[in-house]
């Protein structure tokens, strides 16, 4: 079977490089090309594609936009996002989206194929890159959680010396901002260690920074 792409993207070199490449697949063929969001949901209704390969930032309507619009309609082919860009808010936004797949445009003209017709096959496909993305977003999420709930058994004075710490603020400059003792400082750091679960200075203001509080 024929797999039938629609190529959206505002660089006409991107879109000759790409069907150039990809029109000499037996089992492809690039049946039209977009040069912004809004002609991609136009191509896309009058040609039917199966896959198409959609930029994200491009003029009109951006790419995360065309892909949500087009997804929500009847029957919509399969969506892979093809950037330069694979900073992770744009990964976020274009699984969420609907994208069925995220390549970087410098993967491998091999690599992007075979995309394409895992993507076509129903099968989500994710560039190494972009699931390290995924991977590093779950991960902050999961510490982000984690040190709220730390902090969440603090009482207020205990939390007001954690953030002086996340600050960098010594135990002397502390005391002269909360009125505190340096003792007493001291003993709300020790404190500090025992229920946040850390031995220094740096692991209290990592969490707190892991909170969002820095």
């Amino acid at each position: 079977m024929t797999i039938r792409l629609l190529i959206v993207d505002d660089d006409p070199l991107v879109r000759s490089a790409l069907t150039f490449m990809l029109g000499g697949q037996p089992d492809l063929e690039v049946v039209g090309e977009a040069g912004d969001g809004q002609a991609g949901l136009d191509a896309a209704a009058d040609l039917g594609p199966d896959v198409v390969l959609m930029d994200i930032r491009m003029p009109r309507m951006s790419g995360l936009d065309a892909t949500r619009r087009l997804l929500a309609g009847d029957d919509p082919p399969r969506v892979i996002v093809l950037t330069t860009f694979d900073a992770d808010e744009y990964v976020a936004e274009a699984l969420a989206a609907g994208a069925d797949g995220f390549l970087l445009k410098d993967t491998a003209p091999p690599q992007v194929v075979d995309a394409i017709r895992k993507v076509a096959d129903g099968e989500p496909m994710l560039s190494p890159a972009v699931t390290r993305s995924l991977i590093r977003q779950v991960a902050g999420t999961t510490r982000s959680t984690a040190a709220v709930a730390r902090l969440a058994d603090l009482t207020e004075r205990e939390r007001d010396v954690a953030l002086a710490v996340g600050r960098g603020l010594s135990n002397a400059q502390i005391a002269a901002e909360l009125y505190l003792s340096v003792p007493t400082v001291k003993a709300h750091v020790s404190r500090l260690f025992d229920k946040l679960g850390v031995t220094n200075r740096v692991q209290i203001a990592l969490c707190v920074h892991d909170a969002g509080l820095a």
